[in-house]
Order: structure tokens, then C-alpha cells, then sequence
């Protein structure tokens, strides 16, 4: 299985992530080629940013290669999905749990006009002009 990124989806590194996830709705899956059940998810994850091209842009980061974008997004297991607005997280699913019913759920709820309630906004995202979101998080396992 190719781990570059598919159709309809887009690998982030540490220079690149910021200006992705600035505007719109934006899935970031948060992986690693280590990860079993990242690696089981991908297919699937893939198959949802072809439904949901037209809505919702869909980053890839892979965690061993970009552990900045990692410690800024408080991303401390894998697989993680995080559902951002305008740079700001509105929910995260993540755990060897997670199933690809619950990220489309969260993509959803996201396009739904789901307020943010993610853990604020990293500073790097503050200082552009990024508004923060409460404290506190929403993981769905």
C-alpha cells in the first residue's frame, strides 16, 4: 500500500502544515507507517476524502516525519483525526479504536457548523491571526 498521499488528499510537512489547515473545514489524519491501524484506516479514510472532496480538504501528516506539527496539535497517540475550521480544532477521534463510521461522523458534525471545543490554537497559528478555541477536548475512541 502506497503511503504517499491519494487523490483528494494532501501531505503536510512542518512548512506547509499552517498554510493548509488556515481556512475551511480541513480533516488532518495524523499517521504513521508504524501504525497497524492507521495503515488498516488509510483505505477507508482515502474512500472519504473522494465523498467529500467538494466540502472539506483532507491533510495528510505523517507523525514520524513531522513531530512539530505533532507536539503543536497535542497529538500524543495514533491513528488521530482531527476536524479543524479556519485553523481551529472543532473535535478530534483518535485511538486504535477509532473506525471510519466515527471519522465520517465528526466530518459531519464539522460541515454541520460544529462549534470549536478543541484545545487551543497553537501559538504559531495564534500569531497569524487565528482565533483560539476553549480548552478542553472532544475525543470520540
Amino acid at each position: 500500500m502506497s503511503t504517499e498521499a491519494a487523490p483528494g488528499m494532501i501531505d503536510a510537512t512542518v512548512e506547509t502544515f499552517d498554510d493548509l489547515v488556515r481556512e475551511g473545514p480541513v480533516l488532518v489524519d495524523v499517521w504513521g507507517p508504524d501504525c497497524a491501524p492507521c495503515m488498516a484506516l488509510m483505505p477507508a479514510i482515502e474512500a472519504l476524502a473522494d465523498r467529500y472532496a467538494s466540502s472539506i480538504r483532507v491533510v495528510k501528516v505523517n507523525a514520524p516525519d513531522n513531530r512539530k506539527v505533532c507536539r503543536d496539535l497535542r497529538v500524543a497517540g495514533l491513528p488521530a483525526y482531527l476536524m479543524l475550521r479556519d485553523g481551529v480544532e472543532v473535535e478530534r477521534v483518535t485511538g486504535n479504536g477509532a473506525t471510519v463510521d466515527d471519522v465520517e461522523a465528526a466530518i459531519r458534525r464539522l460541515l454541520d457548523g460544529a462549534p470549536a471545543v478543541g484545545p487551543p490554537v497553537p501559538e504559531h497559528l495564534r500569531e497569524q491571526g487565528t482565533r483560539g478555541a476553549p480548552a478542553g477536548s472532544d475525543e470520540r475512541r
